[in-house]
């Protein structure tokens, strides 16, 4: 699976978020932007899916911004990735095995299931609050 810039630049627009949280704060587009050093633009259409995905909040007005939907500890980067990302399929047979005529009998088959799998358990696994941890 290769991160796109979707999954790359919301990890960390969700990690400043949770840091900025933690003081209590919402956080604007613009003030994330100037932080991240990333477009706002670009960072406004993140968070259309991340608060469809309900791992952040949106408050409208004046005094408006982005919280995190739950705690820290309760979202994972998965979560973060399959809001952004979709699926972390490494090839197209494991989302559907219908896409491919020979994933019946395919001995690579498993591997690509299992590989994906190892993927998502260990995005699943790292928590938003341990990444803000980190320096």
């Amino acid at each position: 699976m290769m991160v796109s810039t979707k999954g790359r630049y919301a990890l960390r627009l969700m990690i400043d978020i949770a840091k900025q949280g933690e003081a209590g704060s919402l956080v604007t587009m613009r003030q994330a932007a100037e932080r991240e050093d990333l477009s706002v633009k670009y960072l406004e259409q993140l968070g259309g899916a991340l608060v469809k995905a309900e791992v952040l909040k949106s408050i409208r007005g004046v005094s408006g911004g982005y919280l995190l939907a739950r705690p820290a500890d309760e979202i994972t980067v998965g979560d973060i990735l399959r809001a952004t990302e979709g699926s972390s399929a490494p090839v197209a047979c494991v989302e559907d095995a219908e896409k491919c005529q020979r994933s019946e009998g395919c001995s690579a088959r498993e591997f690509w299931v299992g590989l994906d799998k190892a993927i998502e358990s260990y995005a699943d696994s790292v928590k938003l609050s341990d990444l803000v941890k980190r320096p």
